[in-house]
């Protein structure tokens, strides 16, 4: 298995981390997690203001990422017509570190870490819930884990990978791992 294809950790009853290895130079990386255009292509849209204290909001419309797709029932209402969330930047240090808060009172938060190695730049996301307990930790890790193939596949400049067939194969994964760090607690 490949680096990029990893599973997230598991690193808390409350927090997965997933580590990828994406193409230099590490201001276009950072450009694609803060300017909304670029993010809309892979993740969320909307606007985000590059400040400890600045709002976000964070449009996601996946139709966008997977327009010839037809989801489950269940996620239609992501599919389209989407739905936001609000949320507050937490740490900026262009182009190397960005956190913020989203969904329902700022339930989680995101932090992004970009360190350049070599003719990469390596990418770590941490998502934590910040009330101590993430009861969709299994759609978090895959989520995530799918845009970031959407993400590599941008910046590589490859074609525009399925979506929701990916995020349901990796689903019941991350729900056995979301299952197992429960039982080990």
């Amino acid at each position: 298995m490949k680096a990029n294809d990893q599973p997230g950790q598991l690193t808390g009853p409350a927090e997965v981390r997933i580590v990828r290895t994406l193409p230099r130079p590490i201001e276009r990386v950072w450009e694609y997690l803060t300017d909304p255009e670029k993010r809309a292509r892979w993740f969320a849209g909307g606007p985000m203001e590059l400040r400890v204290g600045g709002r976000l909001r964070l449009d996601f419309r996946h139709k966008n990422l997977a327009p010839d797709e037809t989801p489950s029932a269940e996620q239609i209402p992501h599919h389209e017509p989407g739905h936001s969330m609000s949320g507050t930047v937490t740490r900026c240090e262009p182009p190397r570190l960005l956190a913020f808060t989203f969904g329902s009172d700022g339930e989680s938060e995101a932090t992004f870490e970009l360190t350049p190695q070599g003719r990469n730049v390596l990418l770590v996301l941490t998502h934590r819930a910040t009330g101590g307990d993430i009861p969709y930790l299994a759609d978090f890790g895959s989520g995530w884990h799918t845009h970031f193939i959407h993400l590599l596949a941008l910046l590589e400049g490859g074609p525009r990978p399925a979506f929701w067939a990916i995020y349901n194969r990796l689903k019941p994964d991350y729900e056995k791992l979301r299952l197992a760090a429960q039982a080990g607690r």
